[in-house]
């Protein structure tokens, strides 16, 4: 057999399956994911509310980016509550839960996450009336939760804690204004490799967050091994005055990724960076 003859092989052979890998992930997300996290409840499959997008095919599954693009306003009246999202077929498919409030202006967020092998990732967005809406991307990618730590592991867990916002130079007062929160933390799976000492190491990751301006909540989540290392959030802000944007998190360890009786809670971290108009 020809070296063309071998990848076109291949290549159909992932053409044919890719429908098989998606209706399992209907599958489980249906009989496992959704019955656990909303039973009972009904969710909208739409891109009215909020779209997800992603890439195709993620050139690095260890830091597929992600964004979260919401298409209506975050007023008193009517405001996106709370964004979940799901990897089905991570080890441990919960990624992260995000809290937001009218005070964002906008519900938008962008991050970095893992992803484990080919699987559909899905953004659910909870309206402070109830309503549930669902979008969705079909992403290629094979072992983020697994890649490997890197050599420097040590250099790493000296900068754990460290906390840096990026945010344009003029204020807009009154106005939804763009942040980035960068994060130094190697957010350890549990299923991978110390590439000096050969060994698996537990897993230590990044748990709460919570990011205020003048003391007001505007963004609070709780994530998992599937956020990547070095935490990067951007979302929005309305600035009413000149203030102080404050982030806070805390980390976890457990033996096992899936065992979550068997963590251990860690430090807490907290910055405050000083914004002026």
């Amino acid at each position: 057999m020809t070296l063309r003859h071998s990848l076109l092989t291949i290549i159909t052979f992932f053409a044919l399956t890719q429908p098989i890998m998606a209706a399992q992930d209907e599958i489980k997300w249906n009989t496992q994911l959704k019955k656990n996290y909303f039973s009972g409840k009904n969710i909208q499959e739409s891109s009215d509310v909020i779209e997800l997008k992603t890439p195709y095919r993620a050139e690095d599954p260890a830091l597929v980016p992600i964004k979260i693009i919401s298409k209506i306003k975050q007023t008193k009246e009517k405001y996106i509550k709370k964004i979940t999202v799901f990897v089905d077929k991570n080890p441990y498919p919960f990624v992260g839960e995000f809290e937001l409030t009218p005070e964002t202006g906008k519900a938008d967020l962008a991050m970095r996450i893992r992803v484990n092998t080919y699987s559909y990732i899905r953004a659910i967005a909870e309206m402070n009336t109830g309503e549930l809406y669902m979008n969705k991307q079909f992403v290629k990618a094979s072992g983020g939760c697994s890649a490997p730590i890197g050599a420097d592991l040590e250099a790493a867990m000296k900068r754990l804690g460290k906390i840096k916002f990026k945010v344009g130079k003029e204020l807009p007062i009154g106005k939804p204004t763009l942040a980035q929160l960068l994060i130094s933390h190697p957010n350890i799976t549990g299923m991978q490799m110390d590439q000096v000492t050969r060994f698996v190491k537990k897993s230590h990751f990044m748990d709460k967050l919570t990011v205020t301006f003048n003391d007001k909540p505007i963004l609070t989540a709780k994530t998992d091994i599937a956020i990547s290392a070095d935490p990067n959030f951007r979302f929005y802000f309305i600035p009413k005055a000149a203030g102080i944007l404050k982030a806070q998190f805390s980390d976890t360890s457990c033996e096992t990724p899936t065992s979550r009786k068997v963590c251990k809670s860690g430090k807490s971290y907290s910055q405050s960076y000083q914004l002026a108009p």
